[in-house]
């Protein structure tokens, strides 16, 4: 599978993509990392959602992404939530910010994207000495006979090329990316909860998936849109879903 381009779905990512949920800021805080007066950068920040959580905390927060229309919905969200972030059109491989800079870099959601030495090596280089690092991801669940599940076939029968599907939520490689690249103190916490969808808002949410609109046609997408309507209404008649999410991440730290 070819990398995506999310810019092609902003849209739907703004508004349907479920943000990182509030008990994920408060874990991170708890472990004092993100917390009011640090200054953070936020790897893959898309439409803003960490970077978002983390300034309305009191974080001093820069966001870095290379999608330009990405972050034209990022800004947009800022401006409805009254905070203030900096943008960054850059990968996280080489940023071209100055090196040690930041007490705190986050990655939510798109570690996997990255070439990961690389991007590792990166941050070890932007952290202040005792600088943390968070990769985190905010994962839908497929189980056994769920609308997960159900979507996750239908996107494999329009996309065989998507290989994403069926995980459990946890990355434990990402342990081992860390402690190559000599991050120390590793950590990880997780916790499951349900996010409610609407019909059309887990339409929405799909179509601003890897698998759909970031990697196919609009004629594409339309047909995938409308089977997944047809799967929706005969088989999952609540309205809104409740959709299984598990949030899993890890914390490791630049030594002093």
């Amino acid at each position: 599978m070819t990398a995506p381009d999310f810019g092609r779905t902003a849209g739907d990512y703004a508004k349907h993509r479920a943000g990182f949920p509030p008990r994920f800021f408060d874990e991170l805080r708890s472990r004092g990392t993100g917390v009011a007066g640090q200054r953070v950068l936020d790897l893959g920040t898309g439409t803003g959602t960490v970077a978002r959580g983390l300034a309305l905390g009191g974080a001093e927060v820069t966001g870095l992404d290379p999608s330009e229309p990405l972050l034209e919905q990022a800004r947009e969200l800022d401006r409805q939530a009254e905070v203030s972030i900096t943008y960054v059109v850059a990968t996280a491989e080489e940023t071209g910010l100055p090196g040690g800079s930041f007490d705190v870099i986050t990655a939510g959601q798109c570690w996997h994207w990255f070439d990961r030495p690389r991007a590792a090596s990166e941050v070890m280089r932007l952290l202040k000495p005792g600088g943390w690092l968070v990769i985190a991801h905010f994962d839908w669940i497929p189980l056994p006979g769920n609308v997960v599940q159900a979507t996750e076939e239908l996107i494999r029968q329009h996309n065989p090329d998507w290989k994403l599907g069926g995980g459990n939520g946890i990355h434990a490689r990402w342990l081992e990316d860390a402690a190559v690249a000599g991050f120390r103190d590793l950590e990880t916490f997780s916790f499951d909860l349900d996010v409610p969808y609407s019909h059309e808002a887990w339409r929405g949410r799909i179509r601003a998936s890897a698998g759909v609109a970031a990697s196919l046609a609009p004629a594409a997408v339309e047909a995938f849109d409308r089977d997944l309507a047809a799967l929706l209404t005969p088989r999952f008649p609540d309205d809104p879903l409740a959709v299984l999410h598990r949030t899993w991440a890890l914390a490791c730290r630049k030594a002093d």
